[in-house]
């Protein structure tokens, strides 16, 4: 399956809050990601991506690995995403290393989860606050099949438009890249 997703910059977070409320009640969680990569760089230079994500939140604890592939739509990003679930994260953590990967970058993002339906889609809204670079994001995905990843776009920034969030909103930024850049010019200083 291909994660179609778009992530916008937020103007007003509090009231893109309020619109996502009408849609659906918030799951707030704290999502605690650490990215692996081989030494020389292979996975980040092919445009792939190593997760480990630990997610805490009202219902509990839950750690999933989750591998991304390269990009199946440049202009959003969107790429295949292969999730599985963890019993044991440290065990997980370990086995990672085990077997050549190192950690690449960890940090927090403070999310707060709307799913619910659009356009005849099952989307998941989410806004994000990440404690290491300034400001609120808002992404909105959902999962489909290849061929269908153009149209479920379309779906996803008519959502967007209901939402007062218009395209000069959009970005292809990740959190890694600005976590990063954000440590750099913190450790520079």
């Amino acid at each position: 399956m291909i994660e179609a997703e778009l992530k916008a910059r937020v103007r007003e977070p509090e009231a893109v809050a309020d619109l996502l409320e009408e849609r659906a009640a918030a799951e707030v969680a704290v999502y605690r990601d650490t990215y692996y990569d081989l030494p020389d760089g292979l996975l980040e230079n092919a445009g792939k991506e190593l997760r480990v994500r630990t997610v805490q939140g009202s219902g509990g604890t839950r750690t999933v690995l989750t591998y991304k592939g390269v990009a199946v739509d440049e202009d959003s990003g969107s790429k295949p995403e292969h999730e599985t679930a963890v019993a044991d994260a440290e065990a997980v953590h370990a086995i990672v290393c085990g077997m050549g990967y190192v950690p690449v970058i960890a940090f927090e993002k403070h999310c707060r989860n709307h799913a619910f339906e659009a356009r005849g889609r099952r989307m998941l809204a989410t806004l994000v606050r990440v404690p290491d670079i300034d400001g609120t994001y808002l992404e909105i995905e959902t999962l489909v099949e290849e061929p269908d990843v153009p149209a479920a776009l379309a779906d996803i920034r008519a959502v967007f438009s209901g939402l007062g969030i218009g395209p000069e909103d959009l970005t292809l930024e990740t959190y890694t890249e600005a976590v990063a850049a954000r440590r750099r010019a913190t450790d520079a200083s």
